[in-house]
């Protein structure tokens, strides 16, 4: 394929960035309307902030001129992705959250 063509398509020629996006949209959709009101400031504010963070530090990389600036932006995503993994597995323990979902979501983070 003609590498300008490739250029010019943006995030979604990235194999992660949509796939990262599909699983916030799983988090916000699926698993916060489960955990309960009285974690609407504190569990439920800090889950959605680092799983919209995934995505959003990829793209902000991808949209960096500099290679070394990418990938600091990596790091930092998945460093979001680690802290969306920790307040999960903090809503497993809980109880807000069922062994089945837990291991879903858990195994889509060790994918992704």
């Amino acid at each position: 394929m003609n590498p300008e063509i490739e250029k010019n398509k943006g995030l979604e020629t990235l194999q992660i960035w949509p796939r990262s996006l599909d699983f916030s949209v799983v988090v916000c959709k699926q698993v916060l309307p489960l955990l309960p009101k009285e974690e609407k400031w504190a569990l439920v504010d800090q889950l959605r902030r680092a799983v919209q963070s995934v995505p959003a530090n990829i793209a902000e990389g991808y949209g960096r001129f500099y290679y070394q600036d990418a990938i600091r932006y990596c790091y930092i995503a998945r460093g979001s992705l680690e802290e969306t993994f920790s307040h999960l597995t903090l809503a497993h323990r809980l109880g807000y959250l069922d062994a089945g979902r837990y291991d879903q979501i858990s195994g889509e983070i060790r994918e992704l």
